[in-house]
């Protein structure tokens, strides 16, 4: 395939120009860049949409009236008129659940909005979610959004044309994670009890994970010369009450990384499998910030014998910097969709009732 030149403006222009300097990018530094590229992002991924998919936009999921609580759900359109979602045969279809990524601080379902538009032509209901950002929320509340729009899809998708009960989730970078981590959550208590959190759907109605360029191994954040600085390990924690604060000693520098590593391990789902997790499928690259957390988590998978599909482009890949696969104009993406659209349909092609 002839490689596409990475068009300029991309949030990760910079990224590209100074990876061999990039250490440790503080939180405000991200979120500066991330606000100066998003406009265009946003714009360039959604130039010619998809006219052959329904768009439902902004659901408040949470009826609280937020625009962080909004999901869009993306139907395919069928040529035999029957009711959106559905298949000629009148059966839902399988559902596809999305977050977006940004570095837990930033971002937006409307720069996705053509990616899943893309994956609802592979024969599923798709379901674009937003969800509070940090810093001023943590990854408690997040993980409880994300749990609220599950909520969402168990009692309404049906009215879409989406099966409830044959759900994948994804996401890319940070977005992955959140989906990973939810999916950890639905299946060991102990990690939903941390959160406090109690599952919005079945374990066995969680078919499958996909994961594009995920944060899914915190232990990287630990490394040396890891390109994100650990104040984003430490803002996704709940905040220490100010009067208790004032009364503790500075720790140590040393004791002080470890017990952030010890919170990390309830952020990172890498920590969290098993050999009842789902299917998964990872797309990443060796120009990825979170290669290595990927290439980490595609083993411990295969340590439990839980089946993956892993798609991995080394680096005379040019299109393959993080989350590449939002710029569908990429044959990197094109590939990424293909399996993507195979994938669903292997894990959900069981019937519900027979998973019951």
């Amino acid at each position: 395939m002839t490689a596409v030149a990475p068009p300029s403006g991309s949030a990760f222009s910079f990224a590209r120009s100074a990876r061999g300097v990039l250490r440790r990018v503080p939180v405000w530094t991200w979120r500066l860049l991330m606000v100066a590229a998003g406009p265009r992002e946003r714009a360039r991924f959604n130039t010619d949409p998809i006219t052959e998919v329904d768009y439902t936009h902004d659901i408040d999921y949470a009826g609280k009236g937020l625009r962080a609580q909004r999901l869009d759900v993306l139907t395919p359109r069928e040529a035999t008129g029957s009711r959106a979602g559905q298949t000629g045969t009148g059966e839902p279809l399988p559902v596809y659940v999305y977050f977006h990524g940004g570095g837990w601080t930033s971002g937006d379902k409307a720069a996705v909005t053509k990616y899943c538009a893309g994956q609802a032509l592979g024969g599923m209901v798709v379901v674009n979610v937003n969800y509070r950002l940090s810093p001023r929320f943590h990854l408690g509340h997040v993980l409880h959004d994300a749990n609220a729009a599950l909520a969402w899809v168990a009692e309404h998708i049906g009215d879409f044309g989406g099966d409830p009960q044959r759900v994948v989730l994804g996401g890319d970078s940070a977005g992955g994670q959140i989906a990973a981590l939810l999916t950890a959550a639905t299946l060991r208590p102990e990690l939903a009890a941390h959160y406090a959190l109690r599952p919005s759907l079945s374990g066995k109605h969680l078919r499958g994970l996909v994961q594009h360029c995920s944060a899914v191994d915190f232990s990287v954040f630990f490394e040396r010369g890891f390109v994100l600085s650990l104040n984003f390990v430490r803002m996704l924690l709940p905040s220490v009450a100010a009067p208790a604060r004032r009364f503790q000693k500075p720790l140590p520098s040393r004791l002080a990384v470890e017990r952030l590593k010890a919170a990390a391990a309830f952020m990172s789902p890498i920590e969290w499998l098993d050999a009842g997790h789902p299917p998964v499928f990872v797309s990443t690259s060796e120009r990825d910030f979170f290669y290595r957390a990927n290439l980490n988590f595609i083993e411990r998978l295969r340590q439990h014998a839980v089946p993956v599909d892993a798609l991995v482009y080394d680096w005379s890949s040019t299109n393959t910097e993080h989350t590449w696969q939002q710029d569908y104009r990429y044959p990197e993406s094109q590939e990424v969709y293909r399996r993507l659209h195979a994938f669903v349909r292997e894990v959900t092609r069981r019937p519900a009732a027979a998973a019951d």
